[in-house]
């Protein structure tokens, strides 16, 4: 089936793709034509865009507070037969309701230059240049450290959870080169040890030789030599009491909602203590 999608947003539209990404993962088969529409403000600039889902009708998702201009383009989609969704309206409406005020009608206000984005910033340059066992001296300062064998995903997981506002380090386990001691004093951060299936492990770093052009047959994707590893790795996560996360079928993102739960039940766990 092919699907014409109209996402309309009076900022960078970011929520909507999100909203629109996990909507349609739940349906096979769709051949999905995304038309977006980012910054939209004005009923002249709503106009040329009526006339493109006009020529090319579909869904229309929107996020947009002006209320001239979502009023507009739900009476032309009406006329024209075709559905118009504001998805963060019930979410609004029952935040209205509980606090009593309404909604302040400022397009973008999720992005202002606050205090959070800045230190959200400040963990992503953190997290940049204390990859790969980088900067030991400064894990303390940290608030998650990753601890894992070659290619179970340490560094996409610590970018992500750097955009999400968490100074993140990683280091990697090899059986010939133990880590620092920094690692095992650490009070502050939250280490996490990451694993995965042998088998997963081995196919992940053919695909890393051969896309390098290197012999895929070494002690790198050995069976048996990877399976010490991640046994390895385990013992050292048990022996200081990690919690361990198994990344074989998880995605990035799945890993990351993981951790960031670690992290909040153990800072409920500091509070009552």
């Amino acid at each position: 089936m092919r699907l014409h999608l109209h996402l309309l947003s009076d900022s960078t539209g970011e929520t909507l793709e999100n909203i629109a990404k996990a909507a349609l993962a739940q349906f096979d088969d769709v051949e999905t034509l995304r038309h977006f529409w980012p910054m939209v403000r004005s009923e002249a600039h709503l106009e040329r865009i009526l006339e493109e889902i006009a020529q090319n009708p579909g869904l229309v998702i929107f996020t947009l507070v002006n209320n001239d201009v979502r009023r507009t383009l739900e009476t032309r989609c009406r006329a024209m037969g075709l559905p118009a969704i504001a998805p963060l309206d019930p979410v609004s409406h029952a935040l209205s309701n509980l606090l009593g005020q309404e909604a302040k009608a400022r397009p973008g206000r999720q992005h202002t230059l606050d205090a959070a984005y800045f230190a959200r910033v400040d963990a992503i340059q953190f997290t940049m240049a204390h990859d790969d066992g980088i900067g030991a001296e400064d894990w303390e300062e940290c608030d998650i450290v990753l601890a894992g064998v070659s290619r179970s995903s340490k560094t996409p997981t610590s970018i992500y959870l750097a955009n999400r506002g968490y100074k993140t380090a990683n280091i990697p386990i090899v059986v010939e080169s133990p880590p620092p001691a920094e690692l095992f004093g650490l009070k502050h951060p939250l280490v996490v040890g990451l694993t995965t299936s042998a088998d997963r492990l081995v196919q992940i770093r053919r695909n890393r030789l051969l896309s390098l052009n290197q012999s895929p047959e070494t002690a790198y994707v050995d069976q048996d030599s990877v399976q010490r590893e991640i046994a390895y790795a385990r013992r050292m996560f048990a022996d200081n009491g990690w919690p361990v996360i198994d990344v074989t079928r998880r995605s990035i993102e799945e890993t990351a909602a993981a951790i960031i739960q670690l992290c909040n039940e153990r800072t409920l766990r500091e509070k009552d203590a």
